[in-house]
C-alpha cells in the first residue's frame, strides 16, 4: 500500500513537473483517490468531539482530504526512521530517535485547529507511532498581566505577543530527545494562560504543533540581525490551512455570534460582556475585531508564511477543502 501511494504521488509529480512552481496541485478527487484503499479508522461519534465550534468537516471529507493526508504523513515518518537507523549505523550508535514535529498553520476560523486534532487521532491509528502528541502554541502567550504591561493586549496572536524564547526552548528540547518537556496551558474561556498549569510530553513519536506563526522565518532583533533559530527549523512537515481571506472574515463573524449565544454567556467567560448585545452591535463588533487585530494578523504575519509549508490545504466559501498543494521533493 505505500509504495502504490508513493508512485501515484510520483506520477502526479511527474506529470506535474513541466510547470516551474515548487507544488504539485491536486483536486480533491485526485487527492481523494490516494487514500481510497485505506479505512477510515473514525466514527462520527468521534468525529463530533474533535470538530471545533463552527467547522462543517463531516465524515466524507475525513475519508477523502484528511485520511490519504495521514497516509503521506505515516510515509514521512517511516521514511524519517530508516534514514535514523543509517545514521545509527553509519555513526556507530547514536542516541534514541526524536519526536516528528508537524507545524499546523493558518489564521484564526480557518479550522486548523480541527485539522489538528483529526491529524493527531488519525496518526495514533497507524501502528508505525502509536503515541502522538498535540500542542497548541497559545499556551506560550504572554499572560494578559504582560501583554498589558507591554502595551500588546491588542495584538494579541501578533508574533511579538508570543514568549518566542520559551516556546523556541520548548521544540528544541522536544527535537533534543529530553524525556519530559513542560508546555504552559491556555484557557480560551477566561482568555489567559493558566497559572501553575502544564502539559507533560513524554517523548512522543509524533508532536502535532498548531498556532498561528509555527512557520515564521527567524525574526529581525533590535540590531537588525535575524536570530539564529525559529520553531520552523525544528518542523519535519508543515501544513498550512488557507482560504480566501473576505471567507475567512465571514467564519469569524459568525463564529463570534454563535459564541455569543453559547460559550460567552459562561460568568466565567472573558467574553462575557458581548453576550447581551443585540445582533447589529454583535456584528459590528465582530467586524471591528477582524478588521483591527485578526484581519492584519493573517495579512503581514500569517498569511506570507504559507509557502513555507510541506502541504497547503485550500479551502472553498462552504469550509470544505477543495485543493491540496504539496511541495516536490
Amino acid at each position: 500500500m505505500a509504495e502504490a501511494m508513493t508512485q501515484r504521488v510520483n506520477q502526479l509529480t511527474t506529470n506535474g513537473s513541466r510547470s516551474s512552481s515548487p507544488f504539485v496541485d491536486f483536486d480533491r478527487a485526485s487527492w481523494a483517490r490516494l487514500g481510497e484503499s485505506i479505512a477510515l479508522p473514525l466514527t462520527a461519534d468521534e468525529l463530533d468531539q474533535i470538530r471545533s465550534f463552527g467547522d462543517e468537516v463531516d465524515l466524507d471529507e475525513v475519508r477523502q482530504v484528511y485520511l490519504p493526508l495521514s497516509r503521506l504523513l505515516n510515509l514521512h515518518v517511516q521514511e524519517g526512521g530508516r534514514l535514523y537507523r543509517a545514521y545509527r549505523t553509519f555513526l556507530g550508535g547514536q542516541p534514541a530517535r526524536t519526536p516528528f514535529v508537524i507545524g499546523i498553520a493558518g489564521s484564526v476560523s480557518v479550522g486548523k485547529s480541527t485539522t489538528a486534532r483529526l491529524l493527531r487521532t488519525l496518526l495514533a491509528r497507524w501502528p508505525h507511532h502509536p503515541r502522538v502528541e498535540l500542542i497548541t502554541t497559545d499556551g506560550f502567550l504572554y499572560p494578559n498581566a504582560e501583554l498589558e504591561r507591554r502595551g500588546l493586549m491588542a495584538r494579541k496572536g501578533f508574533p511579538e505577543s508570543y514568549d518566542r524564547r520559551a516556546l523556541l526552548r520548548f521544540v528544541t528540547e522536544v527535537k533534543g530527545g529530553k524525556d519530559v518537556v513542560r508546555a504552559p496551558v491556555y484557557s480560551h474561556l477566561v482568555y489567559d494562560i493558566v497559572p501553575e498549569e502544564s502539559v507533560l510530553v513524554r517523548r512522543p513519536d509524533i508532536l502535532l504543533l498548531e498556532g498561528l506563526n509555527v512557520l515564521q522565518p527567524a525574526q529581525p532583533s533590535s540590531t537588525g540581525r535575524r536570530s539564529g533559530l525559529a520553531v520552523s527549523d525544528f518542523i519535519d512537515f508543515s501544513v498550512y490551512v488557507d482560504a480566501a481571506t473576505d471567507d475567512v472574515r465571514r467564519w469569524y463573524i459568525s463564529r463570534f455570534l454563535r459564541l455569543r449565544e453559547t460559550a460567552f454567556r459562561d460568568p466565567a467567560s472573558y467574553f462575557r460582556r458581548y453576550a447581551d448585545l443585540d445582533g447589529p452591535a454583535a456584528v459590528a463588533r465582530a467586524e471591528q475585531l477582524w478588521d483591527e487585530i485578526n484581519g492584519p494578523n493573517l495579512e503581514h504575519n500569517i498569511a506570507p508564511t504559507r509557502g513555507r509549508a510541506t502541504l497547503v490545504l485550500s479551502k472553498g466559501r462552504d469550509h470544505a477543502v477543495t485543493r491540496v498543494r504539496l511541495r516536490k521533493l
